[in-house]
């Protein structure tokens, strides 16, 4: 999968090459929920600062609504900075989070292969095709019987 580049200028504008167009930090998020890879670079330097986008993004989310991480989960990930096991846990993280997604997807989709073979969906569309049948049975009769009158 391509990355594509966006570009942060010193005004604090997000810029998007691919469209031409400036970019605010609720698009970048969204390119990265309908699965797109991004790198945000410096456009004076070329420096790769997708991390600090990324964490300002987490913030804004963070602030906005229902917080996904609460006080006590962040002041723990604090303490794991300059440990020895701030490598480790990182590694776990990143780990875990990925497990959690695979696991959601295949969640999802045993979700979706459940409701598109339901037998409730099958029995629904063989009383659909019955009572065509005898629609068009009855309806033949019905229509001779009328013409007879």
């Amino acid at each position: 999968m391509s990355v594509r580049v966006i570009r942060k200028y010193s005004n604090r504008r997000l810029y998007d090459p691919e469209t031409s167009g400036h970019v605010t930090l609720d698009q970048v998020r969204d390119m990265i929920v309908s699965g797109e890879r991004v790198r945000v670079e410096d456009a004076k330097t070329g420096e790769d600062i997708t991390r600090s986008i990324l964490l300002q993004i987490i913030v804004e989310r963070e602030e906005a609504g229902r917080p996904l991480l609460s006080t006590d989960l962040l002041e723990q990930l604090i303490r794991f900075y300059g440990g020895a096991m701030q490598e480790f846990f990182g590694n776990y993280l990143e780990r875990s989070v990925s497990a959690f997604v695979d696991q959601q997807e295949d969640f999802q989709k045993q979700i979706l292969d459940m409701v598109k073979n339901n037998p409730m969906t099958d029995l629904a569309r063989r009383n659909l095709e019955l009572w065509n049948e005898l629609h068009g049975m009855f309806g033949k009769t019905w229509d001779r019987a009328s013409q007879k009158k």
